[in-house]
């Protein structure tokens, strides 16, 4: 069953996020507790979509975001911290946009959010959508209906604040 506004979040799962000395563990409570966080899920780190529209309208509207009372601004996607930093530096994300990690997909899991992308070589993914926590229980949730991005685009998520 996938997570819903009011719930909380599992703040027990394990993320990776690049360090200065490689990936560092980080749980979802460090994230989370006693903040106000946009979390955003991307199928995929480099893939279309994620790349040309979904982060990028992030990394553009950080500060506005921010403007709004938000503590951090996370991005996650089911690939490791070397891609995740990656990406995060190819697309200027950083200082903007948190790039963590959801390896192994334990969040996508938790939050019953996952996707089968086997069509694509991809495996299980995570969902494309967004959602706005605050102290680590779901505001909004904006989880997409089918492919593309519309309700958790970065204005999308800005008209919810």
């Amino acid at each position: 069953m996938a997570i819903k506004e009011g719930d909380s979040l599992p703040l027990d799962v394990k993320l990776k996020e690049m360090g200065e000395k490689g990936p560092q563990e980080v749980s979802v409570g460090d994230i989370f507790k006693g903040k106000t966080v946009v979390l955003f899920s991307v199928p995929g780190a480099f893939t279309p979509t994620c790349s040309m529209k979904h982060l990028p309208g992030f990394v553009e509207k950080a500060a506005e975001i921010r403007a709004k009372g938000v503590d951090d601004i996370v991005c996650i996607a089911v690939n490791d911290a070397f891609v995740m930093g990656a990406w995060g530096d190819s697309q200027k994300a950083h200082g903007k946009v948190r790039m963590v990690a959801d390896g192994n997909g334990d969040l996508s899991k938790a939050l019953g959010l996952t996707m089968d992308a086997s069509g694509f070589g991809m495996g299980t993914r995570g969902q494309r959508f967004a959602l706005i926590a605050k102290d680590g229980k779901v505001a909004h949730l904006l989880v997409e209906p089918g492919p593309g991005l519309t309700v958790s685009s970065a204005d999308s998520v800005l008209g919810k604040l």
